[in-house]
């Protein structure tokens, strides 16, 4: 098992028992637990498999979890979990992430009609049955039949951090294969997507490889779907495809190219070939029945008088234009990032001390940092309000010690529905920067939404507006709001925009970024850590940004120190 399929456990753990309406405590403690076993730079079984190592040392990791992910090792289940789900169906998990509903919601329509999957929900919703629950009126029937519908249309698709849990070390066991010469990941995961529905893998070997059999006998394998001499299926216990396609080495760039591109950055490659009456395919380029070229991508594109475009780029976005214009963007890099500039310490919601997490942002050789725990309103994560004095006293003490790398105090002030600050401004004065962000009430009309937001964006200390959509990848579908005004507002008042480089949140959207860019408004990546460990999620939001379009001068925390402050005083 990966570390993702452990954590899996004790957040569907945590799940039934927010379902039950159990101790909230004892809830945060299962998925505090879940966070640091997805967040761990090592696998967790190699711990497991160490006598002495002490899982108990481990950041929300007690006594009763580490016995609870002992017994997941060694017996493949954990009997808490096996009673949860004979007290609570399984299938509500499912039901309380759907938009609008929730635990309270799910224990509501399991207890007061007996509903239990998404099937029944979706049959009351849409014959008007529910209306016999309190609260569940025609406007959530509405947005609940919405949002089985978002459900559906992302069933099988894994976020792009999950997929990589899986694609290292399957990589990593197929370079063992003997005779394996080239071997790269293509589709929609080269182009670095948000979210991927299978895996594609390209090969080439030389001599008699035994790649296939190779490929197929992988420990993770659930079931083998196919497996030919060319091309095999397999379905990781995880439930992720993959599919492992061995081409001639003088195909290897051409079928790179049409597994990697978009279908319809791929159509486009297609018509310009045929204007210049050449065909190609994932085997190659051809005049005729000759083969031309296809050894190599480069090949491919110089097939059609145009440079070779980054993976990130392949969307039939502009690209080709770009190209032909020599207009292609040298895009952002993790090496230009020189800062962080949200991320959270005990203070509220965090797991380390503000002293942690300087030091983990050294060892990232960051240049400056900001601390940005949440304004109060946010219950039982909020920072006091007299609290912040003495961070910010906490912080002086700390920075004398580091002359190294500036810390900026600052926090992650609530939107509140009226756009007002959750803050005074004798606290947001004490601040070197002002993020803002929204929290709550995201079933709000689109325009009073954006109202509240931009409001809020006017206010003269604020500098960054976080996570602008709220979105949480295949989970919760963003609030409504208007993100062009959004980006004109930001433009005019000289603000930046966070994209939010948290694998669960990708926000801003790619497009969104190239609209950003266009406008002239300097874009922040930010890892929203609430551990040292998620500060390596930057390399997550330096994807996307590539996927916007952008390069290192679009995004603002790729400035040296002093840039950055110049950048802040406007």
């Amino acid at each position: 098992m990966e570390n993702i399929d452990y954590a899996r456990v004790f957040e569907e753990i945590a799940d039934l028992l927010e379902i039950q309406g159990a101790n909230p405590f004892r809830i945060r403690a299962y998925r505090n637990g879940a966070r640091t076993i997805e967040t761990l730079s090592q696998p967790l079984e190699s711990l497991l498999a160490d006598e002495e190592a002490r899982l108990e040392d481990l950041p929300g990791i007690g006594k009763d979890l580490a016995g609870k992910i002992r017994e997941l090792y060694e017996t493949g289940e954990v009997g808490r979990l096996t009673e949860l789900r004979q007290e609570v169906p399984g299938s509500l998990v499912q039901i309380m992430h759907i938009p609008g509903l929730g635990p309270k919601r799910a224990r509501q329509l399991w207890q007061g009609l007996e509903i239990t999957s998404v099937e029944e929900l979706e049959e009351a919703a849409r014959e008007g049955t529910l209306e016999g629950l309190s609260g569940f009126g025609p406007t959530l029937q509405k947005r609940i039949i919405r949002g089985i519908e978002e459900l559906k249309a992302r069933a099988g698709r894994f976020k792009l951090a999950d997929a990589d849990i899986y694609v290292g070390p399957l990589l990593e066991y197929l370079k063992r294969a003997e005779g394996v010469d080239d071997l790269e990941v293509a589709g929609s995961y080269r182009r670095r997507c948000e979210t991927v529905g299978d895996i594609d893998i390209l090969a080439t070997t030389s001599g008699d490889s035994p790649l296939m059999d190779h490929f197929v006998a992988y420990r993770d394998v659930q079931e083998v779907l196919a497996k030919g001499p060319t091309k095999s299926s397999i379905r990781l216990k995880g439930g992720l495809q993959v599919d492992l396609r061995l081409v001639p080495r003088e195909s290897y760039g051409a079928a790179m190219a049409y597994f990697t591109g978009s279908k319809a950055h791929n159509i486009v490659i297609r018509g310009i070939g045929r204007e210049r009456g050449v065909k190609i395919n994932e085997y190659g380029v051809f005049e005729g029945e000759r083969l031309v070229g296809g050894k190599t991508e480069e090949e491919v594109y110089a097939a059609i008088d145009l440079p070779w475009i980054q993976p990130e780029l392949r969307e039939d976005r502009g690209e080709f234009a770009a190209a032909r214009e020599g207009r292609l963007p040298e895009l952002v890099a993790p090496e230009d990032i020189r800062g962080d500039l949200q991320m959270h310490t005990q203070y509220s919601d965090g797991k380390h001390s503000v002293a942690e997490m300087i030091e983990a942002c050294r060892a990232s050789s960051y240049e400056y940092m900001a601390i940005t725990d949440h304004s109060p309103s946010l219950a039982m994560t909020g920072i006091k309000l007299e609290d912040f004095a003495r961070q910010y006293a906490e912080i002086d003490e700390l920075q004398t010690q580091h002359d190294d790398i500036r810390v900026l105090k600052s926090a992650e002030v609530d939107i509140l529905e009226d756009g007002t600050l959750d803050l005074p401004d004798d606290i947001l004065a004490m601040m070197d920067l002002v993020v803002i962000a929204v929290h709550s009430k995201f079933n709000m009309r689109r325009a009073d939404m954006t109202r509240r937001i931009t409001r809020a964006m006017a206010h003269p200390k604020v500098n960054i507006l976080a996570h602008p959509t709220g979105r949480l990848i295949n989970r919760r579908e963003p609030y409504p709001v208007d993100v062009e005004e959004l980006v004109k507002v930001a433009a005019q008042q000289g603000l930046m925009l966070e994209l939010n480089a948290q694998p669960d949140r990708l926000d801003l959207r790619d497009f969104h970024l190239q609209m950003a860019r266009e406008a002239g408004v300097k874009i922040v990546i930010s890892t929203d850590a609430h551990r040292t460990a998620e500060l390596d999620y930057m390399s997550f939001g330096v994807d996307q940004a590539r996927r916007g379009w952008l390069e290192a001068a679009d995004v603002a925390n790729t400035y040296p120190l002093e840039g950055f402050v110049e950048l802040l005083e406007k």
